[in-house]
C-alpha cells in the first residue's frame, strides 16, 4: 500500500475541498446515455439513497427510478458537530428532494416500508400498496446495539443523548451544553469499530472544546474509548495541545478497560476500573445496519449487510444492492464521501447487469475531514481498488493531512466540500 507524499496529498486535497466528491470515483468517465429500461427501487434518501437515484437517472435516462424515503427531508449528519458547539443552525442541514423529484426525473414516494419482497421483486408499503423492481438499491443507514451497554437504550437517550443521528438528539446535546456550569466536565464514550464516521467523536471533542473556551472555560472534555486507538490520532492529539491544552483527555480501553455501564440519571459511566461522572454525558452505542436491513434478511452474524464490492449487490438476497453506511465494504469506512464513491460505482455496475454486462472492477475514494475550530481542519484519504485475488477492497494508497499542512486551508476545503457534497447528492 503506497502512502500519499505530502505535496501530492496537498494537491488532491486541494482537488477534493474544490470538487467535494465529483471525480472520486471509478465509472465517471463512462458517464453516458444509456438505453437500458428498467425499473429501480431506491429504499432510503440519505447520502447514499440520494447519490444513487441521482446517478441512475444520469446514466440511464429510460430508467423508471422511484426513490422511497419516509422523511420529507434528510438531516445531514456532516455538520452536526458544528451544530452541537453553536457553529450552525440544524436548518443548515436540511436536505429536500425537491429537485431530485423535480429536475432529475427521480419519482418519491414518502411512505414507511412494510417489507422487501425479494421474491415477487417488490417493497411493500404500510399504506397496502407496493412498488416493484427489477432491481432493488438499499441504502438503510444505521441503527445501535442497544444491548451491549448496560444502563443505556433509546429510553435512556431521552436524557442522556446520542446524537448520532441529526435532529432532536442534536438540539438536545447542544441545550445541554448550554446549561452546563462553568468548571463542569462534558463525557463521551467513544464505540469500537465498525461504526458511523470513525473521526466523529474526536471531532466532536474538540468543537464543544472550542464552545467551552468561548463561554466556559474552567471546563473539561473527557473521552472514554472502547478502542486503542482512533482515526487521524496523532493530528488530533496534536491539535488538542496546540489549541486546547489542559481541556481535551483521550482515555483509551488500554488504560480503563470496557465500559461496564451507564447510570443515565446520575450521568456515571463506569469501567472496569474506574468511574466517570459527568455534567453532561453523550453516549455514542456501538451500532449495525437499520431496521429494515435486518428485517430483509439482509445482514449476517456482523449485524451488517455483505456485498460484492464489484457491484454492491447483496451476498445473501440476489437483486438487492446496499449502499452507504449499512453495508460492510472493508476497509472503507462509514462516512458520506464513501456512500457517494460507492453510489457512483453501484449506479454503473447496476446499468451493465441490466444490460447483461460484466462490471468492472471498481476504483473508490474517501476523504473525510474533521473540524478542530472553525478555521482548522484536518482530513485522511484513502483510495480503494478491487482485488480479484482477494475477491475485496485493498486500499492502495492512503495520506493524511501534514503536520505542518495549513490548518485554514484545509478548513476552506472542508467547506467547499459540505456545500459540493450536498449537491452531488441531493441535486
Amino acid at each position: 500500500m503506497a502512502r500519499l507524499s505530502r505535496r501530492s496529498f496537498i494537491k488532491w486535497a486541494s482537488m477534493v475541498g474544490a470538487l467535494g466528491a465529483y471525480g472520486c470515483s471509478a465509472n465517471l468517465s463512462a458517464l453516458r446515455e444509456k438505453s437500458v429500461k428498467a425499473r429501480i427501487a431506491v429504499v432510503g434518501g440519505g447520502f447514499a439513497g440520494a447519490s444513487v437515484a441521482k446517478y441512475l437517472k444520469m446514466l440511464g435516462q429510460n430508467l423508471d427510478v422511484t426513490l422511497i424515503e419516509r422523511e420529507a427531508v434528510y438531516l445531514s449528519c456532516p455538520g452536526s458537530n458544528e451544530v452541537i458547539a453553536d457553529l450552525k443552525r440544524l436548518d443548515e442541514l436540511r436536505r429536500d428532494y425537491d429537485i431530485l423529484g423535480n429536475s432529475q426525473g427521480i419519482r418519491i414516494v414518502r411512505a414507511e416500508i412494510n417489507a422487501i419482497d425479494a421474491d415477487r421483486r417488490a417493497v411493500l408499503l404500510t399504506d397496502g400498496s407496493a412498488v416493484p423492481y427489477d432491481r432493488l438499491i438499499v441504502a438503510p443507514g444505521i441503527d445501535f446495539r442497544w444491548e451491549e451497554v448496560d444502563g443505556y437504550d433509546e429510553k435512556a437517550s431521552l436524557s442522556v443523548p446520542h446524537a448520532w443521528k441529526a435532529g432532536p438528539q442534536t438540539l438536545l446535546l447542544q441545550r445541554q451544553l448550554r446549561a452546563m456550569p462553568n468548571g463542569g466536565v462534558v463525557l463521551i464514550t467513544a464505540p469500537a469499530n465498525p461504526y458511523r464516521c470513525p473521526p466523529g467523536p474526536y471531532e466532536r471533542a474538540s468543537l464543544i472544546a472550542h464552545f467551552l473556551t468561548r463561554y466556559k472555560p474552567r471546563s473539561k472534555v473527557l473521552i472514554l474509548d472502547a478502542k486503542t486507538r482512533f482515526s487521524k490520532q496523532e493530528l488530533f492529539l496534536h491539535g488538542w495541545k496546540e489549541l486546547y491544552p489542559g481541556m481535551v483527555e483521550w482515555i483509551s480501553a488500554e488504560r480503563e478497560g470496557k465500559i461496564d455501564r451507564v447510570d443515565a440519571e446520575s450521568r456515571v459511566v463506569f469501567t472496569e476500573f474506574n468511574e466517570y461522572r459527568a455534567d453532561v454525558l453523550n453516549v455514542i452505542p456501538p451500532q449495525k445496519a437499520g431496521k429494515l436491513a435486518q428485517s430483509a434478511g439482509l445482514t449476517d452474524e456482523s449485524g451488517w449487510c455483505p456485498v460484492d464490492p464489484r457491484t454492491f449487490e447483496s451476498t445473501i438476497v440476489p437483486g438487492v444492492h446496499i449502499v452507504g453506511d449499512a453495508c460492510t465494504a472493508p476497509p472503507m469506512p462509514k462516512s458520506a464521501f464513501a456512500a457517494n464513491s460507492q453510489a457512483k460505482v453501484c449506479a454503473a455496475a447496476v446499468i451493465d447487469l441490466l444490460q447483461g454486462h460484466e462490471p468492472g472492477p471498481p476504483s473508490l475514494i474517501n476523504h473525510c475531514y474533521s473540524f478542530l475550530q472553525p478555521d482548522y481542519a484536518i482530513s485522511i484519504t484513502g483510495v480503494y481498488e478491487y482485488s480479484p485475488i482477494e475477491k475485496q477492497l485493498t486500499a492502495t494508497s492512503t495520506g493524511e493531512t501534514p503536520m505542518d499542512g495549513d490548518r485554514r486551508k484545509e478548513a476552506e476545503h472542508a467547506r467547499n466540500w459540505q456545500k459540493v457534497i450536498a449537491a452531488e447528492a441531493f441535486g
